[in-house]
């Protein structure tokens, strides 16, 4: 402890900085015993973000995710047995070809994880710039409460589609929303749409990211919100711990925060990604044989010096 399964570096993503190694040294600076490598996945034109558009073709994102993947493998065996590494990506949950390109990837590349994620609704990325979600709200009725609504059915499609061992961001709309401090259940609609994608996850096996980055972005909670940990407590789901760092600043940032909610949420334990065969090594992870997940107890964070 602590971990992170869910970082990104600026050698293969457009809005990070410092090379991946350099990422890599400063997990193991900081102490880190485990630690994701999850860059973002090659896409369609259409989808580029747009400090990609002037810089990259299709052909030239998917060259930068094969170095990636090459880069990642050589880092994870010479550091070891100083941290343990996995190698996986984020998924980009765009439109129904998305599953397409994603089975592909998985295909071609033999990840150890990824996390599932959307970042876009109605094609357009909602959490790039507050112009760009006001966009996607125009096209969704000019509501944020529609456009929220959108955002959990198009999850629920990668959800159903995809089966990702960890979730990212769960609740990343309400980033650039009127009001991201806003309970959920004042949209009763919304709600039920969150609690259908929890008992989702909850039933095959995922696990919902506790990620630090909402609180780096001016928001009191990680995500997801303490009254989404509660209620996935209640379907026995399960938590790890994500900074999202898009550089060494930014790698286990917040911890101490992400602590503090997970008290008031009662999360009693959070599980990390270990190799087949590992000591203490329990739960299976969904769709990969090769990892597991093991537990760690909350309370046993108390006195470690990351949290102090």
């Amino acid at each position: 402890m602590p971990f992170s399964h869910h970082s990104h570096s600026g050698e293969f993503c457009g809005h990070a900085v410092n090379t991946l190694e350099e990422v890599v040294l400063h997990a193991i600076k900081l102490g880190m015993t485990t630690f994701c490598m999850t860059e973002h996945i090659p896409r369609s034109r259409q989808d580029f973000y747009p400090e990609e558009e002037s810089k990259h073709d299709e052909a030239s994102l998917a060259k930068l995710f094969d170095s990636y993947y090459t880069e990642a493998r050589r880092l994870q065996k010479a550091y070891a047995d100083q941290i343990q590494l996995f190698v996986g990506f984020e998924s980009e949950w765009i439109r129904d070809s998305s599953v397409d390109q994603i089975r592909a990837l998985r295909a071609k590349y033999d990840v150890d994880l990824f996390v599932g994620s959307v970042h876009h609704v109605h094609g357009i990325p909602i959490d790039y710039d507050t112009p760009h979600y006001h966009k996607a709200r125009d096209v969704a009725g000019g509501k944020d409460e529609q456009l929220f609504a959108d955002y959990f059915d198009l999850q629920y499609q990668m959800l159903q589609q995809l089966k990702p061992p960890v979730v990212g961001h769960f609740d990343l709309i309400r980033l650039k929303s009127d009001d991201p401090e806003r309970s959920f259940k004042n949209w009763p609609d919304v709600w039920t749409k969150i609690e259908r994608n929890l008992k989702f996850i909850a039933e095959y096996g995922g696990i919902v990211e506790l990620n630090s980055s909402a609180l780096r972005k001016g928001m009191s909670e990680p995500y997801p919100q303490v009254e989404i940990c509660q209620t996935f407590l209640t379907m026995d789901g399960r938590f790890t711990f994500s900074d999202d760092s898009h550089g060494i600043d930014q790698v286990g940032a917040n911890y101490k925060r992400v602590l503090d909610a997970i008290r008031e949420a009662q999360i009693e334990s959070v599980v990390y990604l270990v190799p087949q065969g590992f000591a203490g090594a329990s739960e299976a992870v969904s769709g990969f044989s090769h990892v597991r997940w093991a537990s760690f107890g909350v309370h046993d964070l108390d006195d470690h010096k990351f949290f102090a």
